[in-house]
This record gives C-alpha cells, structure tokens and sequence, in this order.
C-alpha cells in the first residue's frame, strides 16, 4: 500500500537528498523480504444468515481490504475459540447481533498470493438486535439463485456456488 501511495508522488517532491536516498533503500528492501515469504494461512469463518427463506450479504466498506466486494459475515478464529464462538463474536463485534448458529456449510480455501484464507462457512439464525454496521456499508437479503449478481469476495464465492449447486437452506 505504501508502495503504491509513493507511486502517486515524486520522491524529488516530497524528500530531497539523503532521506530520499534512505526511503528508496527500505522501500527495496521491504519489497524483498515480502518476495521471500511464504504465504500463510488464516482459518476464518462466515456466517450464512438466512431469514424468510432469503441469504444476508454484507459489502465491505471503503478503506478495508476487498472494500465493495460482498462477503459472508465473519472473522478470523482467535486462539482457543471454536468457529461457532467466533462466528457469535464476530456478529456481535460487525453488527451488534446475535445468531444462533447452526449447521457446517462447506469449506473455501483461497490464496490472496500474501496469505491463503480458509473460510468455514455455518448457517446461522439471527435471534436479537438490531443490524448496526462498523465494517461495512450496506447489507442485502437475496434468495439464493440471485446471490452471484453481486461481487462477492473471492474467498466466498466458493460457498455461494455450494448454496446454489445444492440449494441447500434449512428451514427456519
């Protein structure tokens, strides 16, 4: 991100001499070092919240990482907690509900290229509060067969062909 905000300036503009010199030799230097890393995993859940017969989606907000895509609520799995817990966390942290959360959906392994996201998706039920959003800036109630005409986040994409290949909705 810093590489591409310095792209957008001259460094003459904004540093002249030794500490230009200095910033170009981090910027190298910090660009080789994410070159050698190997990506890591990061286990995450998502919520797939349904009511009426219709599947939440919630948009990203600006300034996020996939901000404008579309995802499953959720979050990454805190050391001890089960999905279930995180899932309950998460909602609560994003949305100020709370869901009871129900049965496993499926499992979506992604690599971003800088980490790999495995995502467990858990349908789930909301049974209190009202939807008060923090990370994101609009959510919708789609059926199922009209959950890909929105941009979802590659991550999730997986779990929303599973929902339509199996048209797999508890009743609730």
């Amino acid at each position: 991100m810093f590489l591409t905000y310095l792209k957008s300036y001259s460094l003459s503009t904004l540093f002249s001499g030794r500490i230009k010199s200095i910033i170009l030799q981090k910027i190298v230097l910090y660009r080789d070092e994410l070159q050698d890393k190997e990506p890591y995993m990061i286990s995450v859940t998502a919520a797939i919240i349904q009511k009426n017969g219709l599947i939440l989606a919630a948009r990203r907000k600006a300034g996020v990482h996939l901000a404008g895509y579309w995802e499953f609520p959720g979050g990454k799995i805190e050391n001890g907690e089960t999905p279930e817990q995180c899932l309950q966390r998460e909602l609560m942290e994003e949305f100020s509900i709370q869901c009871e959360i129900g049965e496993f959906v499926g499992e979506s392994i992604f690599d971003y290229g800088h980490k790999i996201i495995r995502l467990l998706g858990y349908f789930a039920t909301h049974t209190g509060g009202t939807f008060q959003l923090t990370d994101h800036d609009d959510i919708c109630w789609l059926p199922v067969k009209e959950l890909l005409t929105l941009q979802w986040a590659p991550a999730d994409i997986s779990l929303v062909n599973r929902l339509q290949d199996n048209a797999v909705i508890p009743k609730t």
